[in-house]
């Protein structure tokens, strides 16, 4: 009985997460049960030690910092400048507004690595554009779900902070391991939305000859450098700190906070009450996020205890698959989870028992916490529980129906699952650029 108590643990929790229960309260729940049965009250003296360890983490400190930025720069306006200027930049290509919607959740998630925000800001300022302007409903929403998705693999990204010390891998060359599949994906969405386009040039037509001339006119050329610098200026800050080793990446994070305060600034955005907005909003997502945190740590704390991850990586070795095999069936599981549950419910409950295995056949920790945050971008859009379609949903006008959303992300999942096989396939796409940074 004691032998099974780690897989009846964890059927327990998935019953009642997928019954609805809050994740933070589900995950120290099932663990305070399952620990008292499983040590007794001895489990009281350990439970605190884990929490303060996990609590005293110097690293964590940058996921506050990442999303103060996010939500500042929200609110400062950049992300409303930059998509309607990128949109007119594009306008004359077929599938031109979809492409700078693209570039845009690139240059947002590099700047800011808050989904929620991203998908908002482009379904309130570019979807109802993109239909006035005769685009299917089906390639707009689809676009608008797949780029704001990309501040999850797009460095600074919040999900690489938390993997990183789950797995034990250096922050900082996860950020540099994922700018060559993050702007893998952002080509394949690209030419996807090319080729659709000129192959159904009704589903997503260009700027009319008029309106062009008019855009030029008012100095077209002078409004997209006043957009693009201030995101450019903030990549460079915080990524570039990192990349020439002057800041660690959370000490690169506050460098990013200073930098949102002074863009807003500069925006002349910038009040008192915003701010307040803003630290607020900050309070609120971190709170969630470190609670859901210890709940983890407590399940973690108790699933090792009664020698559950030891049992799946016996169950995994004794079915006699070679470690290709087993690389293809975490993915698959990794995957699948992502249609129930969000990045950080998988990367706080199941990462921590799949990734040791990884380890164990001899995979690179680098690559698979990179192979990870690709996986776990899927679980934003796929129905049902994807976090991206709620988002855009709310914001969308009310003709736009869920079906259509669904649709439209199709394509942008399997493009997402073309990029994880390219990473698994040449690993050296997230390997190369850490090793020319930082050596060996």
């Amino acid at each position: 009985m004691m032998e099974a108590l780690p897989l009846i643990m964890f059927a327990v929790l998935t019953i009642l997460l997928m019954f609805g229960f809050p994740v933070a309260f589900t995950l120290l729940g099932t663990s305070l049960v399952f620990g008292l049965i499983g040590f007794g009250w001895d489990f009281f003296n350990l439970l605190p030690l884990r929490i303060w360890g996990t609590m005293n983490n110097f690293t964590l400190l940058a996921v506050p910092l990442f999303v103060f930025m996010g939500v500042m720069l929200e609110r400062s306006g950049l992300a409303e400048d930059l998509l309607e200027t990128m949109a007119l930049l594009f306008g004359r290509m077929c599938g031109g507004l979809a492409v700078s919607v693209v570039f845009v959740g690139m240059l947002l998630g590099a700047s800011t690595g808050i989904v929620g925000a991203t998908v908002v800001t482009m379904g309130l300022i570019s979807l109802p554009t993109m239909l006035r302007r005769g685009y299917s409903t089906e390639l707009a929403t689809g676009v608008i779900s797949a780029s704001g998705t990309l501040g999850q693999i797009i460095p600074p990204s919040i999900v690489l902070v938390l993997l990183g010390d789950i797995i034990g891998v250096s922050v900082g060359k996860l950020f540099m391991g994922a700018v060559i599949p993050g702007m893998v994906l952002v080509g394949l969405y690209v030419i996807y939305i090319i080729i659709y386009s000129n192959l159904n040039k009704e589903c997503a037509p260009t700027i009319p000859d008029d309106e062009w001339a008019e855009i030029k006119a008012k100095g077209l050329g002078k409004r997209v450098f006043k957009a693009l610098i201030p995101p450019l200026l903030l990549m460079t800050s915080v990524l570039g700190s990192i990349f020439a080793g002057v800041a660690s990446p959370t000490e690169a994070a506050a460098v990013g906070a200073t930098g949102s305060i002074i863009l807003a600034i500069v925006n002349g955005r910038f009040t008192f009450k915003r701010l307040q907005e803003t630290m607020t909003t900050t309070t609120v997502l971190t709170c969630m996020v470190f609670i859901i945190l210890v709940g983890a740590s407590a399940f973690g704390l108790v699933f090792r205890g009664l020698q559950g991850d030891q049992l799946i990586r016996e169950y995994i070795t004794a079915l006699a698959f070679g470690k290709w095999t087993v690389m293809l069936i975490v993915m698959g599981i990794i995957f699948v989870i992502g249609f129930f549950l969000d990045f950080i419910e998988i990367t706080f409950i199941h990462i921590p028992v799949l990734a040791p295995i990884m380890a164990d056949f001899g995979f690179d920790p680098l690559w698979f916490a990179i192979l990870f945050a690709v996986n776990l971008q899927t679980s934003f859009m796929t129905p049902p529980f994807g976090f991206s379609l709620f988002y855009l949903k709310g914001v969308a006008p009310p003709e736009v129906r869920t079906g259509q959303i669904y649709k439209g992300i199709i394509p942008f999942v399997i493009l997402q699952l073309i990029g994880l096989g390219l990473v698994v396939a040449f690993p050296q796409m997230a390997t190369w650029f850490p090793e020319v940074v930082f050596g060996q």
